[in-house]
């Protein structure tokens, strides 16, 4: 029987990848704590380092891991935000098609 290979998404691999940078932390200590392949993380680590000297190099700043939060919170909300306004143009769907009966 086959795994099913697993995906992740971009902003799940920089949060990995940081964990690294930011703390210190082994490779193999994070992978072991997120069940991930020693070698998956460092390739999204060298990525992320990769990715992080080039905004260097043109004079932009990385986010710090206080932006990368407020990020990710806000892009929890907006996704939240879009679930709810599809909701409510289906409920003013339904409720226009019962009032004309």
């Amino acid at each position: 029987m086959s795994r099913k290979r697993r995906s992740f998404t971009t902003e799940y691999k920089v949060d990995a990848a940081h964990r690294v940078i930011d703390s210190g932390r082994s490779i193999a200590e994070v992978a072991r704590d997120l069940g991930l392949n020693e070698g998956l993380l460092g390739r999204w680590v060298a990525d992320e380092r990769r990715r992080l000297d080039a905004a260097r190099r043109e004079g932009d700043e990385p986010l710090t891991a206080v932006e990368r939060d407020e990020l990710a919170r806000l892009r929890r909300q907006v996704a939240d935000q879009e679930k709810d306004i599809a909701f409510l143009k289906k409920a003013s769907a339904y409720f226009a098609a019962n009032h004309q009966r």
